[in-house]
């Protein structure tokens, strides 16, 4: 199960590592510090931070990345809803007085 917080990962620095779900962010900025090396070949997913791949693959990984759909979604949910918001903006411009009289 994806959203169980107890499911073991494999850190993408040190194939030895398997870290719970739960623990996975701070296990990845204290192996990033202590793999420099390998961390200068991984690149990070735009959509996630935790997908660490390398630079090479990154096209493909955000062509096929899970969370992209998320992102995507999120983006025209707030979209849609900065229409509706437009739609039902009501305009409090007034026009200024005038004191010319075309009449006279």
């Amino acid at each position: 199960d994806v959203l169980d917080p107890d499911r073991l990962i494999q850190c993408p620095y040190n194939k030895h590592h398997r870290i719970r779900a739960c623990r996975f962010p701070y296990h990845l900025v204290k192996c990033r510090k202590s793999y420099p090396e390998v961390a200068k070949e991984l690149a990070t997913c735009p959509f996630n931070a935790r997908h660490l791949v390398p630079q090479a693959d990154l096209s493909d990984h955000i062509m096929k990345c899970n969370d992209k759909g998320f992102i995507e979604q999120d983006i025209v949910n707030q979209s849609l809803g900065f229409q509706r918001e437009q739609m039902n903006a009501v305009s409090t411009w007034q026009a200024p007085p005038c004191d010319e009289d075309w009449e006279t």
